[in-house]
């Protein structure tokens, strides 16, 4: 009797481990909240950049830039940074929300399309 008592604690822990382990996978913390998330300019120009409303940064093609999670990128066609080129301010979660494998990379195509990298 104590064997099969004991066979079927360990089943039921085995079965209770098997459903819970996802669970608190899914409550886990951002992968890319501390690094931040690497954005590439894949368009075909120059653009520039301002974050958290600084300086305005140049952002040549093929090069990167990081955003975390505090902050928010606006990206310009010109080099005043006065003619926005994605229309609104891009946050984190923006970016975050193209990035579907979890590696913390996006890029960024002509006419401010996002795609994961």
């Amino acid at each position: 009797m104590n064997r099969k008592l004991y066979f079927g604690i360990l089943i039921t822990f085995f079965i209770l481990a098997f459903f819970a382990m996802p669970l608190f996978a899914a409550i886990g913390e951002d992968p890319c909240g501390e690094e931040g998330l690497i954005v590439k300019n894949l368009t075909l120009v120059n653009l520039w950049y301002k974050k958290n409303s600084g300086n305005c940064t140049i952002w040549q093609r093929d090069h990167i830039f990081v955003i975390k999670a505090e902050d928010t990128i606006e990206i310009f066609s010109d080099l005043i940074c006065e003619t926005p080129y994605c229309g609104d301010s891009l946050s984190y979660i923006d970016y975050k929300s193209f990035d579907t494998n979890g590696n913390c990379r996006v890029k960024i195509f002509s006419g401010c399309n996002l795609s994961d990298m």
